[in-house]
């Protein structure tokens, strides 16, 4: 992983050719999924990084999205709108995130995983939309770093009781004790803001909403990613808590989605209702996680790589809709089928996407998650029923009053699509609809 990193600094070096960083990025990926087939449990390993399957899984994500945003964030090179500045800040975040993912010390993984805060504070506030953007990153810097402060205490208390951080030495470190339950919700919260839990999510459609198109596609489909990875690798060290406190999370992950699904049928701004539905997704994939069977952990994988290319997708196409009409209303942005016809396909596969539909990767995730949740618990049939219910009503309300409907007579042309956002929209499209014929690969990660 070491030539991963030297290569993102050194595209940073030439950071005022645009046209070069494309090309660079697209090498970069070709590198990062020729490794795709290997045997090994653990490799790369080396100056406290190293990969496992879980780990190679998110910094092929990572590398593809940040691929994506770049060639999705042209008009910052057509506008001259400090473009340098902005390649810099992306390829720096991409850093940061290969770092945290190969990361095999705790407290290593505690740094990396608080400064991705700095360039998506950047992003937001150097080439947001509106003057809320001010208002956005703040409360998505003290949010998560509120809830981040007690986990490094946690982690420290660890090391005291331990005597190390790496990863995979510390199993066993305490019992079932009220010390080691106040670290565990020390511990845990840190996470559950960053997945997000409901009731910790008010940051996220405030950032989501403010941010340009880059900064959304990344925070969607990259750093929401970020509080499961660090979830799956910190609750071994408290399995014995987690089976006592377990119920608590599972119901307010499953029943919040429920909540926040029934939000996202009253939203008007389309990036408000991709960012809620973001919560409503990871509501369930937290029931995987607590639930730590093999079921559970590796739909919860599967869901949290399915949907970090789905809604960073449809970020895509809200943006591509926002440049041409200059609202992401969908009182505004209505009829789109007949104003902007070759994209109605795009706007149909992504969102079969975000109910998971098949063929998409998605449906393999969520019946993962399906049978963990309801092997557990013959109530929460209820609930998953329910949040995959509202999951297809708020994605069909999206695309029925988008795509049909007579759209504004102020609106008399526009361009249908050119041929880079053909490229980045099908780039999310294809991986989603094709993985699934080798599911096997990616379920596979925990057995």
């Amino acid at each position: 992983m070491l030539g991963v990193l030297m290569f993102n600094f050194l595209l940073m070096i030439f950071v005022s050719g645009w046209d070069l960083i494309q090309v660079g990025m697209f090498i970069l990926c070709f590198l990062v999924l020729l490794n795709l087939n290997h045997d090994f449990f653990f490799f790369g390993g080396g100056y406290g990084m190293g990969l496992d399957s879980l780990s190679f899984l998110l910094v092929g994500l990572s590398v593809w999205v940040t691929m994506m945003m770049i060639y999705a964030s042209y008009s910052v090179k057509k506008l001259s709108v400090h473009y340098k500045s902005f390649l810099l800040v992306n390829l720096f975040l991409l850093f940061i995130l290969v770092l945290t993912f190969c990361s095999t010390d705790f407290f290593m993984f505690y740094v990396s995983f608080e400064s991705s805060l700095v360039p998506m504070f950047i992003l937001i506030l150097g080439w947001g939309y509106q003057p809320e953007r001010i208002q956005a990153g703040v409360y998505m810097l003290f949010y998560t770093l509120f809830a981040s402060l007690p986990l490094l205490v946690s982690l420290l208390s660890l090391y005291k009781m331990g005597g190390t951080l790496k990863m995979g030495l510390m199993l066993g470190v305490g019992d079932l004790s009220g010390v080691n339950m106040l670290w565990y919700f020390c511990t845990m919260i840190a996470f559950m803001v960053k997945l997000p839990l409901y009731l910790f999510h008010l940051w996220l459609p405030k950032a989501h909403v403010e941010a340009p198109v880059a900064g959304s596609m990344v925070l969607a489909g990259v750093l929401l990613k970020l509080g499961g990875y660090g979830f799956i690798r910190v609750v071994s060290l408290f399995s014995s808590v987690n089976k006592v406190f377990g119920w608590l999370w599972v119901s307010m992950g499953v029943l919040g989605g429920v909540v926040v699904s029934l939000m996202c049928l009253r939203q008007v701004d389309v990036k408000s209702l991709v960012a809620y539905s973001s919560v409503a997704h990871m509501g369930m994939v937290l029931g995987g996680l607590v639930l730590s069977g093999n079921w559970g952990l590796s739909g919860a994988v599967v869901v949290m790589v399915g949907h970090g290319l789905c809604s960073s997708g449809l970020f895509c196409l809200a943006n591509i809709v926002y440049e041409r009409l200059g609202s992401r209303s969908l009182m505004v942005g209505k009829g789109l089928l007949g104003f902007m016809p070759n994209l109605g396909l795009m706007w149909f596969l992504l969102c079969a996407g975000n109910m998971a539909a098949p063929p998409t990767i998605n449906l393999l995730g969520e019946i993962s998650l399906i049978t963990s949740i309801v092997s557990w618990s013959k109530v929460g049939v209820l609930s998953v029923a329910g949040l995959s219910f509202f999951s297809a009503a708020y994605t069909l309300y999206m695309y029925s009053l988008s795509q049909h409907g007579v759209f504004v007579s102020s609106l008399y042309s526009c361009c249908s699509g050119k041929v880079g956002e053909y490229f980045v929209l099908l780039m999310h499209i294809i991986p989603l609809n094709v993985v699934i014929i080798r599911g096997s690969m990616v379920v596979s990660v925990f057995y």
